[in-house]
């Protein structure tokens, strides 16, 4: 029997990505830095280089393409994801290549009237969405990805599963979003009722769980609270399922609905998030409190909101007033 020749590279790093249950999200970009990395040097094996092509790359990045610091650690992170868990070569000098400096920006921060005056700019599943960021604190992924047993409407709590830094935490459901977010439920329930008489009504599983308990795909618990208008083919498996909404809907009817507030400051889809947490710090709510809802690591994370709070990073009144 002939030997198969062993998978291509990239597709060695698909595998392992999911091995590791990175989400598809990450893989798309790991294998896409990856193939720029070789391009870059003439489709040379990355096992054939080294450091210093490493920093040339990089250094490509930062000079030539003026990508900002995360983008050029995302790289980075591709990279050594390559050399250590592909290539499994765990060579000295890469430690040593430093890691781009993030520039610490204040965070820009709606007042209460700008948030209100965003909001009645936004109908239906955006309004609904935008709420949320805003009234608990959600990213964005992390709405767009929110299931249905993670609203708890008894306890006026949302659970955020596998948040950044793959952790889980508990935040608050405003009291105003729980007539429109449960008959947000019944509409999308009434469409996980028709996929499944029409043979479908499956959804993603995270880790090994589609394995470990073969009918929880199609059950309501599972379901995407906010879910696609249509059904798709899943990249990896190939099963056509209905995935959660884009987020290009709600960040594209945010930017709208700034511009048609008449705001002039930056603002996108996480500002709401920031502005939540700015918002109960002038409240008078505890820091701690803020961090465990916003799922900060250290609360230095957290600190940086009272750099933007009314009274000056502080509390310090100017002298001239």
């Amino acid at each position: 029997m002939p030997q198969l020749p062993p998978p291509r590279l990239l597709d060695q790093v698909r595998f392992r990505i999911r091995r590791k249950n990175y989400s598809i999200r990450t893989e798309k970009a790991y294998v896409a830095w990856i193939r720029r990395f070789i391009l870059f040097h003439n489709k040379s094996h990355p096992a054939n280089l080294g450091a210093n092509e490493i920093e040339s790359f990089l250094t490509h990045l930062a000079v030539d393409r003026n990508v900002a610091a995360s983008t050029q650690n995302q790289a980075m992170s591709a990279l050594l994801f390559l050399y250590r868990e592909v290539l499994k070569m765990d060579l000295p000098w890469l430690a040593d290549v430093e890691r781009a400096k993030k520039p610490k920006h204040i965070p820009v921060v709606l007042s209460r009237e700008e948030v209100k005056a965003v909001l009645a700019h936004l109908q239906g599943l955006p309004w609904l969405m935008a709420s949320l960021l805003y009234g608990s604190g959600l990213r964005l992924m992390e709405c767009i990805r929110l299931r249905v047993k993670d609203v708890d409407f008894g306890m006026n709590q949302i659970i955020v599963r596998d948040g950044k830094g793959k952790k889980d935490r508990v935040t608050i459901l405003p009291e105003k979003l729980i007539t429109p977010l449960s008959e947000q439920l019944d509409k999308a329930k009434i469409i996980h009722q028709q996929d499944l008489q029409r043979g479908f009504g499956s959804v993603y599983l995270p880790f090994a769980l589609e394995r470990k308990y073969p009918n929880a795909s199609k059950s309501w618990g599972w379901q995407y609270v906010f879910p696609s208008a249509r059904l798709s083919k899943d990249p990896r498996s190939d099963i056509t399922r209905r995935h959660h909404v884009d987020e290009k809907v709600l960040q594209r009817a945010m930017q709208r609905a700034v511009r048609q507030a008449g705001i002039d400051k930056p603002a996108s889809c996480h500002t709401l998030r920031h502005s939540f947490a700015t918002h109960l710090l002038q409240a008078g709510y505890d820091i701690r409190t803020v961090q465990e809802l916003l799922g900060h690591k250290d609360v230095s994370t957290t600190m940086i909101y009272t750099h933007v709070l009314n009274r000056g990073g502080r509390g310090v009144v100017s002298p001239l007033d």
